[in-house]
C-alpha cells in the first residue's frame, strides 16, 4: 500500500447516542480535519455502522485508529 492512501473505516457498535460523534473525535485525534460520518442502523435498531472516509499518511496512523476506534463505547467491529 502506498501513501498517502484513501480509505472508509467501517464501524459498527451498539446503536447509542453520540456514537458517530465520538469515532469522529478519535479520528480527529490522530488526523485532523473535517469529516461527514455515514450512519446506517440495523433494521431492529439495535446497533449502528458509521462509515468515515480518510486519507492516512502512514501505516502506522492506520493500525493506530483502528486500535483506538475499537475502544470507543459500544463499539463491536472496526474494519
Amino acid at each position: 500500500m502506498e501513501f498517502p492512501a484513501a480509505m472508509t473505516f467501517k464501524v459498527a457498535g451498539v446503536n447509542r447516542e453520540n456514537l458517530a460523534q465520538d469515532i469522529v473525535a478519535v479520528i480527529q485525534k490522530y488526523l485532523p480535519g473535517d469529516y461527514i460520518p455515514k450512519e446506517k442502523r440495523s433494521s431492529k435498531g439495535t446497533y449502528n455502522s458509521v462509515s468515515i472516509d480518510i486519507v492516512a499518511q502512514n501505516f502506522e496512523q492506520v493500525e493506530t485508529l483502528y486500535k483506538e476506534l475499537a475502544k470507543v463505547e459500544g463499539v463491536k467491529m472496526v474494519i
